[in-house]
């Protein structure tokens, strides 16, 4: 048996696993990823270690690959909600600037403009303007929310990037992960907003012990 996402089939490591079989959430998936890109194994081995030893504690998760420029959201069982193309941080790197969370964004250096990797209890808070945001890891100050439609982000061409098949054009934010309204809207906040969740993102230079231990362990 195989887990189809919008034409796409699992390695069987993930697609027998009985929570994921269980759940017919994978049936309505929100699918926004060019046809022709594929989903590492590593994702996919990951995404199947999470569910089956239950890493992400009954809650709802994520998986983001750097790399790729893509997200995977799944619910508390394991069933696949939506696949999407990411903005992430311009700076390649996985460890948050000291103190980078207590600055204005225009005060980041470049340099500093990453997207940390690693594993995230996520849940949404108070931001700036009144507004609340899901927090992906509170402390860089780094979240997951809607491309901005603003006129920095039109000359930063965000929705163009967003867009684009390849991912080395998606490396544009402060560090912060964008998608489209339309996947945040119907997947992210349908997802998350309840009791938030856990968030695994990928590393760019660290080794997956560095990032995930427990995983590369076993």
């Amino acid at each position: 048996m195989a887990i189809a996402l919008a034409g796409r089939s699992a390695p069987e490591a993930l697609a027998q696993t009985p929570l994921v079989e269980a759940s017919p959430a994978h049936a309505q998936a929100l699918d926004e990823v060019a046809p022709r890109q594929p989903v590492s194994d590593l994702v996919i081995d990951l995404a199947g270690w999470v569910i089956a030893t239950q890493d992400n504690r009954g809650l709802p998760f994520a998986v983001a690959d750097k790399a790729a420029a893509l997200i995977l959201v799944f619910d508390a069982n394991g069933g696949v909600k939506g696949m999407a193309p990411i903005l992430i941080g311009s700076a390649v790197g996985d460890d948050s600037a000291p103190g980078v969370g207590d600055r204005e964004l225009n005060d980041i250096p470049k340099t500093d403009r990453t997207t940390p990797a690693g594993r995230f209890l996520a849940g949404y808070g108070p931001a700036a303007g009144g507004e609340r945001v899901l927090w992906v890891d509170y402390a860089t100050a780094v979240s997951i929310h809607p491309m901005p439609v603003t006129s920095a982000s039109k000359k930063e061409k965000r929705k163009e990037r967003l867009a684009s098949p390849e991912p080395d054009d998606n490396r544009i934010t402060h560090g912060c992960i964008n998608v489209s309204s339309t996947f945040y809207k119907k997947v992210v906040s349908a997802v998350f907003k309840k009791s938030g969740g856990v968030f695994y993102v990928l590393p760019d230079t660290m080794t997956m012990q560095e990032a995930f231990p427990g995983f590369a362990q076993e």
